[in-house]
């Protein structure tokens, strides 16, 4: 029997890639998106049309308005960073506890399928300093899994976070997707996109993106504001 997978889900690169490896593992992958009032709403499009095409045998989208909580430049009226340096310093673009709340849903619907495993593409070598895409992160919310349910306290099963990104280069994560046969097409990952799906090329999701196609030594299939497709073919 098919083991199932709960796969946090955004519609972006990372997430893609690690919901193809759900399913090159072997799991029934369930896809779990979130509308939580993200300024990069365009993204969730990309889940929903992409998810049947990746595997996914049910995708879930959970409604969820964050922006009551505000604090972050995807959340509230706050200015997107552009062609900064990425650092370990944390940005505006952080979304106060976000991980924390998704995979407490992502646990909740995994206890109702009767599995046990759980994916989220966190990163933490080519990321922008969230604190919540830490090793250290991912195994405090797994013991906590296995503290808070009904099904580990009754010994049904063990909870596993499976983290297969987070000591990944971006140029490694996607020639991993393209192996299994992601179309990066069918993705967004940009922070600040236009209303046609045009990525901005210079908030830190676009500049790691952008990083990870030159060092995997390929060209970006998706398309960038004119301005920002400029900059890149001089670079």
């Amino acid at each position: 029997m098919t083991k199932k997978a709960v796969v946090l889900y955004s519609g972006g690169l990372d997430s893609t890639t690690c919901l193809a490896i759900a399913r090159a593992e072997g799991f029934a992958p369930y896809a779990l998106s979130f509308a939580y009032g993200q300024r990069h709403a365009v993204e969730l499009a990309k889940a929903r049309e992409n998810a049947p095409r990746m595997g996914a045998i049910e995708h879930l989208v959970v409604d969820i308005d964050l922006r009551q909580i505000g604090g972050s430049a995807l959340t509230a009226e706050l200015a997107v960073p552009k062609g900064r340096k990425i650092d370990d310093s944390i940005p505006v673009t952080y979304v106060p506890a976000r991980n924390t709340v998704f995979l407490s849903f992502a646990l909740g619907w995994a206890e109702v399928l009767g599995a046990f495993d759980i994916f989220i593409g966190v990163n933490a070598l080519d990321y922008s300093g969230y604190p919540d895409c830490r090793p250290e992160y991912i195994a405090a919310f797994e013991n906590l899994a296995n503290l808070a349910t009904r099904a580990a306290v009754e010994k049904k099963g063990t909870y596993r976070l499976h983290t297969p990104l987070i000591s990944l280069s971006k140029g490694e994560i996607i020639r991993t997707g393209l192996n299994l046969g992601v179309d990066y097409s069918h993705t967004l990952s940009c922070y600040d996109p236009t209303a046609e799906g045009l990525a901005c090329g210079a908030c830190d999701s676009c500049l790691l993106r952008l990083k990870g196609f030159r060092e995997a030594g390929l060209q970006d299939p998706i398309n960038y504001l004119p301005v920002a497709e400029k900059e890149l073919e001089e670079k």
